[in-house]
């Protein structure tokens, strides 16, 4: 079954597979960012600390493929083509973010093998929180371009 509203078309299994990977993706997060949040200190759980982020990392790359084939950005802009610029920016986030989280990956885990552990001077904690902001950021932006392209499109207002 698919959801047509103009020329924007949804597979409703697609709709479930991104769905699901969404509330992983949001799962991952929130228990990343309560794993820096505990009161033990990051050394004592670098191992799980490691884990975690190997495991968002991997599905921050689904999450952006997902996003990359379905084609929306696509779909959007053949609706409402002013918005291509935004599109564009957004589309490169996708590697700036991964490249950032592959970074907290590699710095987690030359702690974990007590390989340079001072070679970046920003604590993981803090590196994390950045980049979380950056990514919801991101998202919302992503959602906001996406309700204004199927707004156009539907022609709410009118």
């Amino acid at each position: 079954m698919a959801i047509a509203t103009g020329i924007l078309a949804v597979n409703a299994a697609f709709l479930r597979d991104i769905k699901d990977d969404n509330r992983r993706l949001h799962d991952l997060l929130d228990e990343t960012n309560r794993l820096f949040a505990s009161t033990n200190s990051v050394e004592g759980k670098t191992r799980r600390v490691v884990n975690v982020l190997v495991e968002l990392r991997d599905q921050l790359a689904l999450h952006f493929a997902l996003e990359e084939a379905y084609g929306y950005f696509e779909d959007a802009l053949e609706s409402t083509p002013s918005l291509t610029e935004r599109a564009e920016k957004l589309r490169s986030q996708h590697r700036e973010l991964f490249v950032e989280l592959c970074g907290m990956v590699d710095q987690a885990e030359q702690g974990l093998y007590h390989e340079n552990p001072k070679a970046n001077c920003v604590p993981l904690e803090e590196r994390f929180q950045r980049f979380l902001g950056d990514l919801r950021q991101h998202e919302a932006r992503e959602v906001d371009m996406i309700m204004e392209a199927l707004s156009n499109d539907v022609g709410v207002g009118d």
